[in-house]
């Protein structure tokens, strides 16, 4: 069992493959230029493979595969496979925009894969065309509908944004509760590298929007979920994730690490041990300590409490899959 210096359990690891994205979202790199880590700094799947598998043995029951857009890199039902052959009841899932999905969605339900999370802030062309920076809308839609064919659940994370497309917030929330997928609305979380003068919606202003239509009442939090939950009076529940709170930090159960090879003990939190060349070099005893250090010193909460609501993170994103 893991447990980080403030005695919680950590049983979730968060597994970023590449930070390379196909899109230029404006709340997460809208002025990144198409210039990247090169491959050769990037630890192989083999030996993510090693830190994932002695993870697992020393509690880990839940991994979530990111990006940057994770799909972009060759060969993840391979990976994903990896890791279901290895434990095959592990709680496997996968972050995705969903715009590679149609082509791939039944290679990774068939390697093992059991949950997705996708990307959709609105269900306009345009709109889409001008939070991307691409016309995607179409292949996303194709997407979660080849993830949903093909048996794989499915939520969908959508971030408001002001004056772009806070108008759709029903129009989401009615199009998954037709659908039967989760819809989690995401406060905007202010970066160093999102679009200048971008502006979110708080909570507060996603559950008034959602109030005008709907009578919905909380639903008790699950500790540790990043989202409180809201039950409409046909029993559809949609969360909110209210990242300047720390509502859900007191039971905080994950770690994430990178592409690279760094760990990280929380998104909003700038330090972090390499345990590169420890997997590389098949030291797995010392991978696993720098594990445990990066544990003891997890912090406590993330560092947006509404306390000190102008913290802007200089992390990117898009390097440690949200």
């Amino acid at each position: 069992m893991l447990i980080d210096g403030h005695n919680r359990v950590v049983d979730y690891l968060r597994v970023s493959v590449t930070e390379r994205c196909n899109f230029r979202c404006q709340y997460c790199m809208p002025e990144k230029p198409f210039s990247w880590v090169p491959k050769e700094n990037l630890l192989s799947y083999e030996d993510l493979f090693k830190f994932i598998k002695v993870s697992i043995d020393e509690g880990i029951k839940k991994v979530r595969i990111t990006g940057g857009e994770p799909l972009l890199r060759e060969g993840l039902d391979n990976f994903i496979k990896m890791i279901y052959d290895y434990k095959s009841d592990i709680d496997l899932a996968l972050t995705t925009n969903g715009y590679l999905l149609p082509r791939v969605a039944q290679k990774l339900k068939d390697a093992g894969l059991k949950r997705i999370n996708v990307s959709l802030d609105t269900l306009k062309p345009d709109v889409a065309a001008k939070i991307a920076q691409k016309d995607v809308l179409g292949k996303v839609l194709e997407g979660i509908s080849k993830a949903d064919e093909v048996g794989l659940k499915i939520k969908v994370n959508c971030v408001p944004m002001k004056g772009i497309n806070d108008n759709e917030i029903i129009d989401i929330l009615e199009f998954c509760k037709q659908k039967g997928y989760v819809v989690r609305f995401i406060e905007f979380m202010e970066n160093h590298h999102a679009k200048d003068g971008a502006k979110g919606l708080s909570s507060e202003e996603i559950q008034n929007i959602i109030s005008k239509k709907y009578n919905f009442k909380m639903v008790p939090r699950d500790t540790s979920s990043p989202a409180q939950y809201f039950e409409l009076e046909d029993g559809y529940k949609f969360g909110v994730i209210e990242p300047h709170k720390d509502d859900f930090c007191a039971a905080c159960n994950r770690i994430r690490l990178t592409a690279e090879g760094y760990l990280i003990p929380c998104l909003y939190f700038e330090d972090a041990m390499s345990i590169k060349d420890a997997v590389q070099n098949n030291e797995i005893d010392k991978a696993v300590e720098i594990l445990k250090e990066v544990l003891r010193t997890k912090p406590e909460k993330n560092k947006w409490s509404e306390e000190d609501s102008s913290e802007t993170s200089t992390r990117a994103f898009y390097e440690t899959g949200g």
